[in-house]
């Protein structure tokens, strides 16, 4: 069997960077992950296009919360999709729904055909669907490629059973891109149980800002006012913990 692909989801250059120097495959380009990640800047997807040594797509998620957009937000979605392939990225992850729970059919399809040659995955709006098997044939009528899943659960050692399912229902059409709290001690056991032929984690950890100077009575992310202070990163060993627990590289 061949190595699974391994994509990794990180917030900004940095994030890039490190995880494409210790084994990744494939990058998701984020801002925001504290949101679950919206659209990066134009500046920062540049510099990653400089910098980049392996494929990487681009998340166009205008906003945290739902997946339910009013129509300025999804003007501006259309418009990300357009300028991100003009930039020449390899792939966009976008994800729309309707208010019942089902796959936005007509703005799915047409964000595939705003992004033209690109790879287009479904990100994790999927798993907020009321019928995982309905809206996995939705996408395929879409144009969709990839769909990323835990399998409408919080983890994947849970979603096991359905990303299987998945995997089978796919049949080749479209790929299943499987996540969910994947670390050391899961991953191998997951991928087997499901076939996946592409795996999808972050690796994050805190680190201290290393400002010297720091008001005490200034927070910017509301009541935590130490959060300007802390710095999310990609953890690097833990990339390459989550990689060789799969025993394949």
């Amino acid at each position: 069997m061949n190595a699974p692909l391994i994509e990794v989801c990180v917030e900004g250059i940095d994030g890039l960077v490190a995880a494409q120097q210790v084994g990744a495959d494939r990058v998701e380009l984020c801002a925001g992950l504290v949101e679950g990640g919206i659209t990066p800047s134009y500046g920062t997807v540049r510099e990653a296009l400089r910098l980049a040594t392996v494929p990487f797509h681009v998340i166009v998620r205008p906003r945290g919360g739902d997946f339910l957009y009013s129509e300025a937000e999804y003007a501006s979605m259309l418009e990300d999709v357009e300028a991100l392939r003009d930039l020449g990225v390899a792939g966009v992850v976008v994800g729309c729904l309707n208010a019942h729970g089902t796959i936005d059919e007509n703005r799915m399809a047409e964000l595939a055909r705003r992004a033209g040659p690109l790879n287009i995955t479904c990100h994790r709006a999927f798993d907020m669907t009321r019928n995982a098997s309905e809206a996995l044939e939705a996408l395929i009528r879409c144009g969709v490629g990839r769909v990323l899943t835990s399998g409408q659960r919080d983890n994947a050692t849970d979603g096991a059973p359905l990303l299987a399912k998945l995997v089978k229902q796919a049949a080749g059409r479209i790929v299943i891109l499987g996540c969910g709290a994947l670390d050391p001690s899961n991953i191998a056991a997951v991928q087997a149980e499901t076939g996946l032929t592409e795996l999808h984690f972050a690796a994050l950890k805190d680190v201290p800002s290393v400002m010297l100077y720091r008001n005490p009575d200034v927070g910017m992310g509301g009541t935590d006012l130490d959060r300007e202070y802390r710095n999310t990163i990609t953890d690097t060993a833990l990339v390459a913990a989550i990689i060789a627990a799969l025993g394949t590289k």
